[in-house]
């Protein structure tokens, strides 16, 4: 019987997850079966419980369920409790297995894929919601040498900061406070790209050492990397490539076997394109 996986959230028919998976599988000589699930608000619990019930081996979790993910676990990785949130389940032995890969894909990206240490450097996040708190954890695990968060609301950022304290130093600020600043590694964490917008930044936060990245995919470039490219930041990213990472993580938690991504971003850019 193949083995089934699944993402599941809500709205879910834009993943691509299923085309990743498939491809992981392909070249790895697995033979999976993965789909998608929707599920109604308040309805997270029960659709997930029918999933396991009918053999299913594992689940990605997108928006907006990954607290509901932290909950339903039985057991957390120290990264997911971190994020106090999941992206990937594992069904086994009649336990549920937390983790989140977010983060650890995010840094593969930037320092592998990138070729872009982030250890000594200083790192800017845009942001304090949901996306930001998945990749601290790893992002503070690579030691960077300062890591700013800035947020429209402080309030948030300092409770971040409060948070993910026991993990390294960070600092929370306001964006008329980024005046004067620079940094190495700009990171939008934003929605602000899916809404087509810019973050309050101000000019001359870019410099050529500068690379910009932005958790958002698009077939262009957002208006942040627009931002970025006019006051010629060294290096410019989207988030395909930490997608493509994130699910492979996902793939070796599942299947013990560490697929390669480079086809499988190139393919998602053509499709995207």
């Amino acid at each position: 019987m193949t083995d089934r996986y699944a993402v599941i959230g809500n709205p879910v028919a834009h993943s691509q997850s299923p085309f990743i998976h498939s491809e992981f599988a392909l070249a790895c000589k697995q033979e999976i079966l993965y789909e998608r699930l929707f599920a109604d608000l308040g309805q997270f619990n029960q659709v997930v419980a029918e999933f396991v019930a009918a053999g299913a081996k594992g689940l990605n979790i997108t928006l907006p369920f990954k607290s509901d993910a932290f909950r339903f676990a039985d057991e957390v990785t120290e990264r997911a409790r971190a994020a106090e949130a999941v992206n990937t389940l594992t069904f086994r032995d009649g336990k549920v297995y937390g983790d989140n890969t977010d983060g650890v894909g995010l840094v593969r990206d930037i320092v592998e894929n990138l070729d872009y240490p982030v250890t000594d450097r200083r790192v800017l996040i845009l942001g304090a919601g949901g996306a930001v708190r998945g990749v601290l954890e790893p992002l503070l695990r690579e030691k960077p040498a300062t890591l700013t968060i800035v947020n429209r609301t402080l309030v948030r950022a300092e409770a971040l900061v409060n948070h993910f304290a026991p993990w390294g130093q960070l600092e929370a600020i306001a964006y008329e406070q980024l005046q004067g600043r620079s940094f190495d590694i700009i990171i939008n964490a934003t929605s602000s790209s899916l809404h087509k917008e810019l973050p309050p930044i101000p000019h001359g936060l870019f410099s050529a050492r500068t690379l910009a990245y932005d958790m958002v995919y698009s077939s262009g470039l957002t208006p942040f990397l627009q931002r970025a490219q006019a006051e010629h930041a060294g290096m410019l990213a989207d988030g395909l490539g930490m997608l493509v990472e994130q699910a492979a993580e996902s793939f070796a938690i599942w299947r013990g076997v560490q697929p390669d991504t480079r086809k499988v971003t190139n393919m998602l850019r053509e499709i995207l394109a």
